[in-house]
């Protein structure tokens, strides 16, 4: 039987854990935090994979956890042992190897219809998924029409890029939406190339969104520009769509989001130099 490698769009639950490695330990503190995550992941085969990666063209030497969890219950024993209380972790100078205070973990949730208000805003006749197999609620992968094997996922893609927005509370299921519509048209049109899924963050501000673009390469983010740049019929539909009812004062996506609020951060897998 095959242990079940859990990743980006087939969890849960993904918690986000980064750490900012001090200059001196840069190159130990990525080898531990890879051994690490390969004890945890033996230990724990079936109940949760943690993939290691590096910040890129952000802060330097800042590492990325991902923690792939069927549900949040499994958090608090994984954690203790991404704190370094046994495996390789526990012989080294872990702790002192990052900068103090530096250490913070975000919740990601799948975003499925009907939560947080948007049946409000939904078509007629949208269905809303139920959960899968052993899941609180439905994967990432059910937000899209593509095949697993024709998207990517935090198991391969070369590059992520973590994307944050707040909606405005009045606009939350229209933002959703909106969100979940851009999303799609990133998969139809780079299948295999880059794919994009929507998560909300629980336990932070309320209504905050999340979105984890999966890259094949750092090169893929051209096609991501190209594609906006030569942008088709049903793309621009969706960026000029009259998204908010009259009632509401109407306009299109620009009026959605908090302003200011919405940023990225890139990373990439920390390559295993042993």
């Amino acid at each position: 039987m095959t242990t079940l490698t859990f990743h980006s769009t087939n969890s849960g639950v993904i918690v986000e854990r980064t750490a900012q490695l001090k200059q001196a330990h840069r190159a130990e503190g990525r080898r531990i935090a890879l051994e690490q995550a390969a004890y945890l992941n033996d230990k724990f085969a079936g109940q949760t994979t943690v993939t290691v990666h590096e910040e890129t063209f952000g802060v330097r030497d800042r590492l990325h956890w991902l923690v792939h969890l069927p549900k949040l219950s499994g958090h608090r024993e994984i954690s203790r042992l991404l704190d370094g209380d046994e495996g390789p972790a526990a012989d080294a100078d872990w702790h002192g190897m990052f900068v103090d205070g530096s250490f913070s973990e975000t919740a990601l949730i799948p975003q499925h219809w009907g939560m947080y208000g948007t049946d409000e805003a939904l078509p007629e006749g949208t269905v809303i998924d139920a959960a899968a197999p052993d899941l609180r609620v439905p994967p990432a992968q059910r937000q899209t029409s593509m095949s697993p094997e024709r998207t990517l996922n935090s198991s391969g893609a070369g590059l992520m890029i973590h994307r944050v927005a707040q909606p405005k509370y009045a606009f939350r299921a229209e933002a959703r939406l909106f969100a979940r519509r851009i999303t799609e048209s990133i998969n139809t049109r780079l299948p295999g190339i880059a794919s994009s899924f929507l998560y909300e963050e629980a336990f932070g501000p309320a209504d905050r969104v999340h979105w984890l673009i999966h890259m094949k390469s750092e090169d893929t983010y051209y096609d991501l520009i190209d594609m906006h740049m030569r942008m088709d019929d049903a793309t621009r539909a969706i960026y000029l769509d009259e998204i908010i009812a009259p009632e509401k004062g109407g306009g299109t996506w620009n009026r959605l989001f908090v302003e200011e609020s919405m940023g990225d951060i890139a990373f990439s897998p920390v390559p295993d130099a042993r």
